[in-house]
């Protein structure tokens, strides 16, 4: 199968290996010949990697480089039987890319792209067939990283869709069926992990290092959301969290942080600029915690007072928890996914340690329901209400899973 890629950067490059891993032929595309010579000599040095590693043999690492070719015309891509797009997340642009490659490719080809919240159907309108266009959304590293969300728009044939999903899993990749929603199911799912943590961190009761600590000790998270947020990029997780608030017709829910934006707009974008929530080495390792975020210990709220270390961080721990669970839930009450493929979304896509809908039925729907109606009374506001779906499990003494 003849695979084509749209845009050379980490996830355009990472798509590229994991298609010509499974053993397709893959042309990348980008209009700068800097760009794709930098993406060669970035596959170059993680296959070498996984030579130093074991994964992979010198043979294996020539047949791989082999099947990729790098090209700087969208008319090189004629002969592709399916071409990704991972290209910067601007809706007129991806359109105009859209547009202009339908003129190349045949009537068959499968026209995806890889946008992490932007509707499906938009891009889908800017071709003649808009049938054969869909949602292929992968996680960086793409080559790791095991979920891949699989957006059907509303204009997509169930042929395409189906055929699609046979591709991805016959890459050895985990699919999950999303609605075509901002944010589909993990960027959606995942707001309130950076959110409520950056809520928590602005009303004072705690500093990044401790919130960070409470995530990964007591929920067993690899990392947390401060340093999730710098590894992302605090420009990039900014500018999703601000598309799903307006796509969702602002949604208190989904409310960005003006911690956040402010350092974006400092240039504090995390590891990649040496400064973010914390101070990195030039190997990108964590010096401290950037001065610029530590809270004036006298703002603390009454609400922290009179509590232990221990009682602050399980605190803290079930209040992110319980915001994730809502929002899983809510996922599944309108229907965006199933409840295997929300729980197969959160820890294959972004390596929670549990499914949020299988952590709910561990801590109990009546754990969930009323830690969600406290935090309600004390804020009053429309972002802590509880899913019609939890209310109604916690009455009828329901399961997500039996």
């Amino acid at each position: 199968m003849i695979i084509g890629v749209i845009g050379s950067g980490t996830m355009g490059s990472g798509i590229a290996q994991v298609a010509a891993t499974a053993g397709c032929k893959v042309k990348v595309f980008d209009t700068k010949q800097e760009a794709l010579e930098r993406s060669r000599k970035a596959l170059d040095k993680i296959l070498s990697r996984l030579i130093e590693k074991g994964r992979i043999d010198h043979k294996e690492k020539q047949h791989i480089q082999s099947n990729i070719s790098y090209v700087n015309s969208l008319k090189d891509l004629s002969d592709n039987e399916l071409i990704i797009e991972a290209i910067i997340e601007d809706l007129e642009i991806k359109k105009k890319v859209f547009s202009e490659l339908e003129g190349y490719v045949s009537e068959d080809t499968i026209i995806a792209s890889n946008t992490s919240s932007l509707s499906i159907a938009s891009i889908a309108s800017s071709l003649q067939k808009p049938e054969r266009c869909i949602g292929i959304h992968f996680f960086n590293p793409a080559p790791l990283m095991k979920l891949v969300e699989v957006i059907p728009a509303v204009q997509t044939s169930d042929e395409i869709k189906d055929k699609v999903v046979k591709i991805i899993q016959s890459w050895k990749k985990v699919v999950a069926i999303a609605k075509d929603t901002p944010g589909f199911i993990v960027n959606r799912v995942a707001r309130p992990f950076y959110g409520e943590s950056l809520r928590i961190y602005e009303e004072g009761l705690a500093d990044i290092t401790t919130i960070d600590s409470s995530l990964k000790e007591l929920g067993g998270f690899r990392m947390g959301p401060f340093e999730l947020m710098d590894f992302i990029g605090n420009d990039v997780n900014y500018t999703v969290t601000e598309t799903v608030f307006k796509a969702f017709y602002y949604d208190p829910r989904y409310k960005p942080s003006f911690t956040q934006k402010r350092l974006s707009e400092a240039g504090y974008l995390g590891r990649k600029s040496g400064k973010g929530y914390y101070n990195y080495d030039s190997q990108s390792k964590i010096i401290s915690q950037n001065v610029g975020t530590n809270p004036d210990s006298n703002s603390k709220m009454n609400i922290s007072e009179g509590f232990s270390n221990e009682e602050l961080s399980q605190y803290i721990f079930n209040r992110v928890l319980v915001m994730l669970i809502n929002e899983a839930a809510d996922a599944l009450f309108w229907n965006i996914a199933s409840a295997e493929d929300i729980d197969n979304a959160m820890t294959k896509g972004v390596n929670y340690p549990k499914g949020l809908l299988s952590w709910a039925d561990k801590k109990g729907i009546d754990w969930c329901v009323n830690k969600l109606d406290k935090l309600y009374s004390v804020y009053h506001e429309d972002r802590y209400r509880c899913s019609p779906l939890l209310r109604k499990m916690e009455q009828e003494n329901k399961k997500f899973f039996s």
